[in-house]
């Protein structure tokens, strides 16, 4: 059964090894991770599935990472020393991909590395409970659609498994927030990030699924597909939408929130 669902940002800065003094500027994030961290812990599941739209991404196929053991560091960022260790949940993994053969492009890899995109949630959801079994799952440049479908594929999985599944969608909004962001500055950054929150209170995924194409582009985002992915999932359940905390300090908009299933 499905028992937790989020969303969370992850810029690396978040590691306080590589954020330093930095990391301060974002006490609202990492004061809201913790709240979704305890939450989670509460919820009890015994696998999170992580999606994430960096690592190895395939143009036609949502790539789901097999590998027996799982490590997260931060090495690409400077920080040689922080390393974790997580175990996958294969049967689940196998199943996804048996019952999916023929009806959605489910390529399976195998890499002992999570990328960033799965790592820095995995670090602050994970600080508490070291035993959980992760499925990490990559977005592709498929449709928004076929990444709703591929959510409720993530589901019909689920509820055939007697095990307690969490979902958690990484990913950033606008990167154009300000003249200082990575990406440039665009003045309708602004509107994609606050659009994107009301429709999500909303519930209005077909809506989300519409954004003006000129809209996504000026704001640069990475987070939408794995939402969409989420979205798919729940898209026969009830929920509240709870915004825990968004910010944008560095240009970026950096959003935690919580699916309060019903």
């Amino acid at each position: 059964m499905l028992v937790f669902s989020g969303i969370v940002p992850h810029p690396p800065i978040l590691i306080p090894s590589i954020g330093k003094q930095q990391i301060k500027k974002l006490d609202k994030t990492v004061e809201a991770l913790a709240t979704l961290e305890k939450q989670l812990n509460d919820s009890q599941p015994d696998t999170i599935i992580i999606i994430t739209p960096h690592g190895q991404t395939h143009e036609q196929a949502f790539c789901v990472n097999t590998n027996a053991i799982y490590e997260a560091t931060f090495k690409e960022f400077g920080d040689f020393e922080t390393k974790l260790i997580f175990k996958p949940d294969l049967d689940f993994i196998m199943k996804l991909k048996a019952d999916q053969e023929t009806k959605l492009p489910v390529q399976l890899i195998s890499q002992s590395n999570l990328d960033h995109g799965a790592a820095i949630p995995l670090y602050y959801l994970t600080r508490n409970n070291k035993n959980y079994r992760i499925v990490p799952i990559n977005t592709s440049f498929l449709s928004g659609n076929k990444h709703v479908a591929f959510g409720q594929a993530l589901i019909d999985a689920i509820f055939s498994s007697d095990r307690r599944y969490a979902i958690i969608a990484s990913g950033d909004l606008s990167h154009r927030l300000s003249p200082k962001a990575p990406a440039g500055f665009s003045p309708k950054a602004k509107e994609f990030d606050k659009k994107l929150i009301q429709l999500l209170k909303k519930r209005q995924t077909e809506n989300i699924l519409n954004l003006d194409q000129e809209l996504l582009d000026c704001s640069a985002q990475c987070g939408l597909n794995s939402i969409l992915i989420l979205l798919g999932a729940l898209s026969d359940i009830n929920y509240d939408f709870e915004v825990i905390n968004y910010e944008s300090p560095f240009g970026v908009g950096y959003l935690v929130a919580q699916f309060k299933l019903k």
